[in-house]
């Protein structure tokens, strides 16, 4: 156990877990923020950068940070997430240099946002994250499928429909027994 613990793979994961779940929760009410006033802070924060549509580009900054903080926290589609908060930090730390310089004061939070999100975007969820749940389970379906064609040309195509769902179905119960259901269930 201790062993499992101290591992190289299980820390990373782990403080990968840590950074996910921290940094969305953190950054989520930044998106609602926005939704509470939208006029507002398309006033404040896009109108000033002179960008077209300013009130659906508010919009699209308030979605991609509550939808891409979501999917952080959760681990699903978690690149995808991440890079809609990476976008939308870029755009607020280009508006922070273009109306304030370079203040440090600034610039610190949006550059933590910013690093947070681009380690998630580049190394992934880690494998406590349902990406990993839905990868392992697609994994475990397709070795099932090539097992069961091994079987029917073993016994020369005696084997029945019936007996090949049978067969799909065991094999996915004894995944989730193995790998996500906890030692004391078996």
């Amino acid at each position: 156990m201790l062993s499992t613990i101290l591992t190289k793979s299980f820390s990373k994961d782990t403080a990968l877990l840590i950074l996910r779940v921290i940094t969305g929760v953190v950054l989520i009410h930044h998106g609602f923020e926005k939704t509470a006033n939208i006029e507002n802070f398309a006033d404040a924060f896009v109108r000033p950068l002179h960008l077209p549509f300013p009130i659906f580009l508010s919009w699209v900054a308030a979605i991609s940070e509550i939808a891409g903080s979501w999917l952080i926290i959760i681990g699903l589609a978690t690149r995808f997430g991440a890079l809609a908060i990476v976008g939308t930090i870029s755009v607020a730390i280009y508006h922070a240099l273009v109306t304030a310089g370079f203040n440090i004061y600034l610039l610190e939070l949006l550059l933590l946002y910013f690093a947070s999100a681009t380690c998630i975007t580049l190394t992934g969820p880690g494998i406590f994250s349902l990406d990993e749940v839905i990868i392992r389970i697609l994994k475990s379906e397709s070795e099932e499928i090539e097992v069961a064609t091994l079987t029917i040309n073993k016994k020369s195509g005696n084997l029945s429909v019936e007996e090949l769902k049978e067969v799909k179905k065991e094999g996915f119960f004894q995944f989730l027994q193995s790998n996500l259901l906890s030692e004391t269930s078996s």
